[in-house]
């Protein structure tokens, strides 16, 4: 439940909506057009206009997503880079300094390490796990803090409640990618961060058919955000945003179900006596279980493991399953499985991703809403295959 007393499957359907629609439709049309009449005085940044973020369908799109995350506006971007790169520019200038966690996407790890400097940005990246690590790296310089609710791929939960009270304590603005979460599982903005972002291409689109982005915060925090979006072009065109927005309606029946099967098959998985490690933020073995089951919600449907065989073993496994499709990306309804080194995080220097234990046997699954038990089947003949 919610602060409003609304469950979040409710809150996923009837957030955001305008109640009747245009027409007395139950469902909000895509308006296409690009352009509007203006009224005198219009300030250029509402100008009603698909690039400048502002038409009937933009506008109907980020109260749905503000809803999600219980923020007090919202911005939705072309994708999910789009979403932490336009944020960034938002709360960054030439000479500022980013705290930034040690583990994350490989894009955004890609981005700050080739770009930032080019920006005028300086970046330390810090253990989200260890709160006088970011002590010491904070400089007079420091203007914001990015983590991500659970990292990618080693499912890591770090200290998120005390990095927002760092952050604003020491001026910071915080940022956190919440994507893996979802707004199921957690709701950052509620635990102290300023802005929360998403790759909607996930979870929140949740069927693998479009690619999009938003951003989460306080209204003044949005405003720029959306702002630079306007300068910078990375707006979603209004057929994306009405899948994302169809998609968001069962969000919550969804993540649930992601949940469960993560659940079981990570427990499967620790059993096997084939598997090596599993990294499962529900399992009790897991580093941040005990802090991650008083933080979240639910556990989420990524999960990921190394086998006994090394990076042999590792590939016969993608060989052998048949449900899983071999895949990056996630957060559909189908199960996906690849392995970061070679996908999502090959962007990164071999010694980087060695260092944070991204090494060439570890596979990650993205738990889709198949049955549980067919899953388990099926990595079940995998496994004994190899």
């Amino acid at each position: 439940m919610h602060a409003d007393g609304e469950s979040m499957e409710t809150v996923a359907v009837h957030g955001g909506e305008r109640r009747p629609g245009p027409e007395g439709s139950a469902v909000y049309p895509i308006y296409q057009g690009t352009v509007y009449s203006v009224a005198p005085g219009t300030g250029y940044h509402d100008i009603p206009y698909i690039r400048l973020n502002s038409t009937p369908s933009q506008r109907y799109l980020h109260d749905k997503l503000a809803a999600l995350e219980g923020a007090e506006a919202a911005v939705a971007t072309a994708s999910g880079m789009a979403a932490v790169t336009t944020a960034l520019l938002s709360v960054l200038r030439a000479g500022d300094h980013l705290l930034a966690s040690d583990c994350l996407y490989g894009g955004t790890h890609d981005f700050l390490t080739h770009h930032a400097g080019d920006l005028g940005w300086r970046c330390t990246f810090v253990d989200v796990h260890r709160p006088e690590a970011w002590a010491a790296a904070r400089t007079p310089q420091t203007k914001a803090f990015l983590v991500e609710t659970i990292t990618n791929p080693l499912m890591r939960v770090g200290r998120l409640r005390e990095i927002a009270d760092f952050a604003r304590r020491e001026g910071l603005v915080s940022v956190i990618d919440n994507t893996f979460a979802s707004p199921v599982n957690f709701r950052p903005l509620a635990a102290g961060f300023d802005l929360c972002f998403h790759s909607g291409t996930k979870y929140l689109g949740g069927h693998s058919d479009l690619v999009a982005g938003a951003v989460m915060g306080s209204a003044e925090l949005i405003d720029r955000v959306r702002r630079t979006l306007n300068h910078y072009g990375g707006s979603l065109d209004p057929h994306a945003g009405f899948l994302l927005a169809r998609g968001i309606k069962t969000l919550a029946l969804r993540v649930r179900a992601h949940n469960a099967n993560a659940m079981a098959l990570a427990g499967f998985l620790a059993a096997h006596r084939e598997v090596a490690a599993v990294n499962y933020p529900g399992l009790a073995s897991h580093p941040d279980h005990a802090y991650a089951a008083g933080l979240l919600s639910g556990f989420g449907g990524m999960l990921s493991l190394r086998l006994r065989g090394g990076a042999a073993a590792a590939q016969a496994l993608l060989d052998a399953v048949r449900l899983p499709l071999v895949a990056p990306s996630l957060g559909g309804v189908e199960t996906l499985i690849t392995r970061p080194a070679t996908t999502s995080h090959a962007g990164m220097r071999p010694e980087d991703r060695e260092r944070l234990g991204i090494t060439a046997d570890l596979i990650r699954v993205s738990c889709g809403i198949e049955g549980a038990k067919d899953l388990i089947t099926d990595f079940d003949q995998a496994l004994a295959k190899i």
